[in-house]
């Protein structure tokens, strides 16, 4: 079991200086006014793990406006063999992260998820079945990157050759009548996009197939079972083709639409435009057609689900970061969530503006306290 043994923050958002010793395995709960500070706990966490965090923000955006000096996170993660020394602060120079971890500064960010794993609940969340597709297939993508850490290199290549594909094609104006060189450029291009938009699809299938085993198996008593798909051309035609051939049908395609996404832009057609379709199975009803109530329980449902998933698969559950996510539960689905996550055997960091919705983990947590940005243990009720 992987989970947070020390945390401290420098200059992070509201934050000067912050520090979190002796953490607990399970239940980590911090409890304050709203704007005091206890999100900003959470998305320090999250970053420990690869990708841009629970608010996908800017580098610059974490740095505490009022101190010069850079922001900083260190933690200890004890990661089943032993104590794990993490320090990250921003690179001066390009727009990433400087991460060492016992002391020997990375390569990649990847290498965080060889230590940790988190997965994360917000508030933002809470739209997610009734916004634009994008956010669906961001949140798709983020699962599957928490089970399978490749996939980010997948997505990376196909958004580059996406993206150069874009330029030439902008750039070229008539494509149809495009010289031989930038021709054979955009053949190589497409090849490496088909070859990539194939890699992505058949993970998130195998990803969606996993996990609608998980939940046809969890009891939905309280956070119903949710019916799971991926909605896309390529997704088709992957269902129906072997890999290879969807591979040579793709690339036709996008040969055949140079000319419309010269003038529009961007590409028609390929995983960037797919749909994640989650619905609410028992009533055969689409999650975005469900009441609010009913669509957090699928959410918070497809939380724990996925966290089973990754338990059974690596045989240690992720780190949950559930920011107010007991807040809107009535008291019998709240006991039930608190029991849910306690069988799952991980550390789950929870936020509230009220202890009293924690009083039954009053003896199963560690309680702080976090108001102005100062964060302080709590005792029990």
């Amino acid at each position: 079991m992987s989970f947070l043994k020390t945390l401290r923050l420098r200059n992070f958002r509201s934050y000067s200086e912050a520090g979190l010793t002796g953490l607990a395995s399970n239940f980590v709960i911090l409890t304050g006014s709203n704007g005091a500070g206890k999100t900003n706990i959470l998305e320090a966490l999250s970053y420990l793990t690869p990708g841009r965090g629970l608010r996908s923000a800017q580098l610059g955006d974490l740095q505490n406006r009022e101190l010069r000096v850079p922001w900083g996170i260190h933690a200890v993660v004890e990661a089943g063999f032993g104590p794990v020394d993490i320090h990250m602060n921003p690179d001066p120079v390009q727009s990433k992260r400087i991460i060492k971890i016992q002391g020997e500064q990375v390569k990649s960010q990847s290498v965080l998820g060889d230590y940790l794993s988190c997965l994360w609940l917000t508030p933002q969340m809470d739209r997610l079945f009734i916004e634009a597709a994008s956010a669906r297939r961001r949140f798709l993508d983020r699962m599957v990157f928490a089970f399978d850490p490749g996939h980010a290199g997948r997505i990376t290549r196909y958004d580059h050759a996406l993206s150069q594909r874009a330029h030439i094609l902008h750039d070229t104006q008539l494509p149809s009548s495009c010289s031989a060189a930038t021709s054979s450029w955009l053949d190589s291009l497409e090849s490496q996009m088909a070859q990539s938009a194939v890699a992505i699809t058949a993970a998130r299938l195998d990803f969606i197939d996993r996990l609608q085993k998980v939940c046809a198996r969890r009891p939905s008593a309280h956070f119903p079972i949710a019916r799971l798909a991926v909605s896309g051309e390529v997704e088709d035609l992957l269902l129906t083709h072997s890999a290879a051939k969807t591979e040579q049908i793709f690339k036709e395609k996008l040969a055949r639409l140079r000319a419309q996404d010269a003038a529009k832009g961007g590409a028609h057609v390929g995983p960037h435009r797919s749909d994640f379709l989650v619905s609410y199975e028992a009533k055969s009803m689409p999650a975005h057609e469900c009441s609010t109530g009913e669509q957090k329980a699928l959410l918070i449902g497809l939380i724990l689900a996925h966290a089973d998933l990754i338990r059974a698969e690596r045989g240690s559950a992720p780190i949950l970061l559930l920011d107010e996510v007991a807040a809107h539960l009535d008291p019998t689905r709240r006991a039930a969530l608190y029991d849910m996550l306690e069988h799952l055997k991980a550390q789950v960091w929870m936020t509230g503006t009220e202890r009293e919705i924690f009083k039954e983990l009053d003896h199963r947590a560690q309680f702080f306290s976090v108001e102005h940005s100062q964060i302080t243990p709590s005792t029990n009720l």
